[in-house]
């Protein structure tokens, strides 16, 4: 297991090279002049030009980019273009909002997602099998920003069990900081439970057909028992794989809901580092990103090996 640890690792750092460089030559060649939003419109040309020159953008870009790969080997992300403060310091202030909701999600998603699609697969054909599958068709088709609008007006506005929007850190205490993170947890959960649900529902009904299942029952083995101890857990690896893909996503795709509900995560501050064409904060955000993406799948592979034995690596 040491030495498929010490080959992950090393695998990750060709992977977070090439997406340094990805991002930072995309940041530097799309349209748009950190100076000129840093500078305002009263600014003149010669303005225009100190302000590149302050912030190191004259220099060529191959100059720019190892300046700032040696910051990345020493720890040192830059610092903001607009808020003038270290881009560690950034992500760090936002990163609990962001891992709250991501982690709420998760876990949300998958004491929904699991029982829905075991009970589908059990009663396959059946109208709890129809019924999981119509929401998961349901929730594939509807765009996040639209559920998380209708949640708003039934559930914050209507009938006002939620704060429409913001967040509480928890430090503030652990029940304004749920209350808060209802709403988005539930925004998020919906794309997540429905393919979660689908994975589940196939991979247990699949199990069920085994001739393991059979000897169970004509053990007399209860149901529960059947789904619990031999499908359910002979049908974990497709399973834990979505789980594991869907903590990923979940971590680099909170943009639009943190924007709904207006949470100053690293998604807030990605949508604010694009628009002031934040340089720093935007390739620091995305190789954090990159690293969490990297790290999860790593958790997922190691998780194999307690899930089914006869993998080796």
């Amino acid at each position: 297991m040491l030495s498929f640890l010490a080959k992950r690792l090393l695998a990750t750092l060709p992977v977070l090279l090439v997406v340094a460089i990805a991002v930072f030559m995309i940041v530097r060649l799309t349209p748009g002049d950190p100076a000129a939003v840093i500078g305002g419109n009263s600014a003149t040309s010669e303005d225009l030009d100190r302000i590149r020159e302050q912030l190191g953008l004259t220099r060529p870009l191959w100059t720019q980019f190892l300046l700032w790969g040696e910051g990345v080997l020493r720890g040192d992300l830059g610092f903001s273009f607009f808020l003038n403060k270290p881009v560690l310091t950034l992500i760090a202030q936002r990163m609990e909002p962001t891992l709250s909701l991501a982690g709420g999600t998760l876990l949300l998603v998958v004491a929904i997602a699991l029982p829905l699609g075991t009970l589908a697969a059990w009663r396959m054909g059946g109208w709890l099998d129809k019924t999981v599958m119509a929401f998961s068709v349901a929730g594939f088709s509807v765009p996040v920003f639209v559920v998380g609008y209708l949640l708003i007006y039934v559930l914050a506005l209507k009938l006002q069990w939620f704060p429409v929007q913001g967040y509480r850190r928890l430090a503030g205490g652990v029940g304004p900081w749920l209350q808060q993170l209802v709403l988005p947890c539930l925004t998020l959960a919906v794309t997540y439970v429905a393919l979660l649900a689908r994975v589940t529902r196939a991979a247990v009904s699949e199990a069920l057909t085994e001739d393991y299942i059979r000897t169970a029952r004509a053990k007399g083995i209860t149901e529960l028992q059947v789904l619990k101890h031999h499908a359910l857990r002979n049908a974990a690896v497709p399973v834990v794989t979505v789980i594991g893909v869907s903590a990923a996503l979940l971590l680099g795709g909170v943009v639009v809901t943190e924007t709904v509900f207006a949470i100053p995560g690293l998604g807030q501050l990605t949508v604010d580092a694009v628009l002031n064409r934040d340089f720093p904060v935007l390739q620091g955000v995305v190789l954090f990103f990159a690293l969490l993406y990297v790290l999860v799948n790593l958790l997922v592979d190691l998780s194999y090996l307690f899930l089914d034995p006869r993998i080796r690596y």
